[in-house]
């Protein structure tokens, strides 16, 4: 069994869901589907009025939302039966979110508001398969997805009632659920946060122990680049798990860099496909390297860079630890490390804190900030064995000035920092000679 996941867009209109229709109908897999693209963030502005106890602007954007839904039904539902149906389906979740209206809002109220854009979208997917003929079952992600007390999922639990699930409905032609949400450890309705329902997939398919799992977006794989900044990039067709963890990280936002963790340690390989191009081969994530083979390059944006040079740091036991637990009182995370005989430079993309974390270094030596810069991350396989590939990359930036280098603590990840200014040309740049061979 295969566990297939739709994102927003891809069921974001009558026609994008049947064309989603058309693609799993046929094999006994599971199917995981977001919200409608659009429905989370008028949830969000539904909650926000609510927090400011303003019930008439919440009224407002729940009637234009149920309209619009209303709309799709009568392009989706070939029948009147289904039709009525479907509008009942969503008439009991829109009533179940104005209810919210009339009482105090809290997050817990929040969290189930959010969660109605999952269960409409699979709602009227199982309607819409039932008019098909298909013998498709709901299977409510609440009843079998949840994490426990440190909010972390738990896949005991989840493999447990899943299975059971999946074992009661054993004559179902297609599964569906939601994904996103869940229930934490005290049963109340909650979500998954990271990589949403990317996570909900790869929760699903290490329970199942799926033969694999395929997100589906609107693009089709990771690009070697940033399509938006750079001329000429290509998809990639392969990518070792370690190699698309950092590509998400430093800003590949296809993915979450959280969320293929479950399918990377079960080794169930991730495939990255395309909705508007169903044909087309995607990027297939696994645990197999390609030896030598640089793949892609990525940036992360709005980083701040912190140099703190001291002549006591010279065979001075717990200079770094000092440094280091000053970001940890601040709950802020480091993103890359240089350090020399005199000093350290280490970057953060959360300036909250930055004053405060500043004022405290001084105590150690001096500090000097630069702002407004980016992280350019070159991933592959980058074992220091391999020789040349430094040569390539550092010859590809000759005309950009780099503030910083990073490379060692991943066989898979060579980062550069650069002023914000510089990133056009610096992807750019190491597209045409990493890739392009110009």
């Amino acid at each position: 069994m295969k566990v297939l996941k739709f994102g927003g867009t891809s069921v974001g209109s009558a026609q994008r869901m049947k064309d989603v229709a058309k693609l799993i109908v046929g094999e006994k897999n599971l199917i995981v589907l977001s919200a409608m693209s659009g429905t989370t963030n008028s949830l969000v502005e539904i909650s926000d009025y609510l927090y400011k106890k303003n019930p008439d602007g919440a009224n407002e954007i729940i009637n234009k939302l149920s309209q619009k839904y209303f709309g799709h039904i009568e392009e989706l539902y070939a029948t009147e039966e289904y039709k009525a149906k479907a509008r009942e389906l969503v008439t009991f979740h829109f009533d179940h979110i104005r209810s919210f209206t009339k009482d105090l809002f809290t997050l817990f109220e929040e969290k189930v508001v959010l969660a109605q854009g999952e269960l409409i979208s699979t709602g009227m997917m199982n309607l819409y398969l039932k008019e098909l003929g298909v013998n498709s079952v709901l299977l409510p992600a609440l009843d079998f997805m949840r994490t426990d007390k440190n909010a972390e999922p738990d896949p005991v639990y989840i493999k447990e009632k899943l299975t059971r699930l999946l074992e009661e409905n054993a004559e179902a032609d297609l599964y569906i659920t939601q994904g996103y949400i869940c229930r934490n450890a005290y049963g109340e309705i909650d979500n998954l946060q990271r990589g949403g329902s990317d996570y909900t997939a790869s929760l699903i398919g290490a329970a199942i122990k799926a033969e694999e799992i395929q997100i589906w977006t609107d693009i089709d794989g990771m690009h070697n680049n940033d399509p938006r900044f750079v001329k000429g990039t290509s998809p990639v067709r392969h990518l070792h798990f370690e190699e698309a963890a950092e590509l998400a990280y430093f800003g590949a936002k296809i993915l979450h860099p959280t969320c293929i963790l479950p399918a990377k340690i079960n080794n169930i390989p991730v495939r990255l496909l395309n909705t508007m191009q169903p044909d087309a081969p995607g990027t297939l994530i696994s645990n197999a390297t390609e030896k030598g083979k640089i793949k892609a390059v990525a940036a992360k944006d709005n980083i701040t860079a912190i140099k703190i040079k001291s002549g006591r740091m010279l065979l001075a036991t717990g200079f770094l630890r000092k440094v280091f637990e000053t970001f940890e009182n601040y709950q802020t995370p480091i993103d890359m490390v240089t350090t020399s005989e005199v000093g350290v430079s280490v970057t953060i993309d959360n300036r909250k804190h930055l004053d405060e974390i500043v004022n405290d270094l001084k105590k150690y030596g001096t500090v000097s900030v630069d702002e407004d810069m980016v992280i350019v991350c070159v991933v592959g396989d980058l074992e220091w064995e391999n020789v040349g590939f430094e040569d390539s990359i550092v010859h590809a930036m000759k005309d950009v000035a780099v503030r910083m280098i990073s490379y060692g603590g991943s066989n898979y990840n060579v980062s550069l920092l650069v002023k914000a200014s510089d990133k056009q040309r610096a992807l750019q740049a190491l597209s045409d000679h990493l890739f392009n061979n110009k």
